[in-house]
């Protein structure tokens, strides 16, 4: 592997980081705040994906806007979706029991999917990246870079920024970061603690629609997708330790290196090496790289 190709893969691996970060962030969040595990997280990845597809030609042809148009539309409508979900599902469940939480959100993964089957096919969907991100740069003379990937990265990194800055900035990030501590004492201490899960949570869905807008010029909108992306999300959040956006950062890119370099390197056994870092990990440090043992459920 020469140095233009490995400079490639390199970029490959932290953008691929950086998109899962941002749906791992919010995972991590939900779980980690309001002790709710959430089966159904995909499908606001999902969801965004399919309003790029969406909203793109209404947005164009109505409005007369463009790509970041779509984008703000599209987040608004995730922040609505989440404080919805959350007042008419997810507040019922943060005193149960987690094989209850897990058998509505993955009810909740189900109605998803018809809503998306009956509204928009079964079809697998392109969604064009944006006219001025269409070109390359070279690097070679026969090696070249999409611009639009860096552009996700771009985005991907100023979301990091923003989270960087809520939480250790700001008096929300203060009560976040307590919350996911102990969450109790939070409540004893006057804190709202219902608003505060349903920011929150609304905050986890935009993240994860986010996440899925910026991706659909790449990878497409199809049916599953939210379930593909659960699942490494998930290894994310156990490599990191529940509860740490830091660590989810971490990790993400941890993984986004394994398994860009491991399709190039180790074809073979591409698909196991994420999980084997997962193991390793957990070997060393079962809370994850940034646990603790107080957890981050707060209870």
């Amino acid at each position: 592997m020469d140095l233009a190709s490995f400079l490639i893969q390199c970029l490959n691996a932290v953008q691929y980081g950086l998109l899962l970060f941002l749906v791992a962030a919010g995972l991590t969040l939900i779980f980690g705040i309001m002790g709710v595990i959430n089966l159904a997280h995909g499908s606001f990845y999902m969801m965004g994906a399919y309003l790029a597809y969406g909203l793109a030609p209404w947005v164009g042809t109505q409005l007369g806007g463009g790509f970041f148009t779509v984008l703000a539309i599209g987040l608004v409508i995730a922040v609505l979706v989440g404080l919805l979900l959350e007042w008419a599902f997810f507040s019922f469940l943060y005193e149960r029991e987690h094989l209850q939480q897990v058998l509505m959100t993955y009810g909740l993964i189900l109605v998803f999917e018809e809503l998306r089957s009956l509204l928009i096919g079964d079809d697998v969907y392109s969604v064009p990246a944006p006219a001025f991100l269409a070109g390359s740069i070279a690097l070679t003379e026969v090696l070249s870079y999409p611009v639009y990937r860096l552009f996700i990265s771009g985005v991907c990194l100023a979301a990091v920024l923003l989270l960087a800055w809520v939480f250790t900035r700001t008096r929300l990030g203060m009560q976040i970061r307590a919350g996911s501590m102990n969450r109790e004492m939070v409540a004893a201490l006057g804190v709202d603690i219902r608003l505060l899960y349903r920011l929150v949570f609304a905050a986890g869905v935009a993240l994860a629609a986010l996440a899925g807008m910026v991706a659909a010029p790449v990878t497409t909108a199809f049916p599953g997708m939210g379930q593909q992306i659960l699942i490494i999300s998930f290894v994310v959040v156990v490599i990191g330790g529940i509860g740490s956006v830091k660590g989810a950062l971490v990790a993400a890119l941890l993984i986004g290196f394994v398994d860009t370099f491991g399709k190039v390197l180790l074809p073979q056994a591409a698909g196991v090496l994420v999980y084997v870092l997962m193991a390793a990990v957990l070997l060393i440090k079962p809370q994850g790289l940034f646990g603790s043992s107080m957890g981050g459920a707060g209870k």
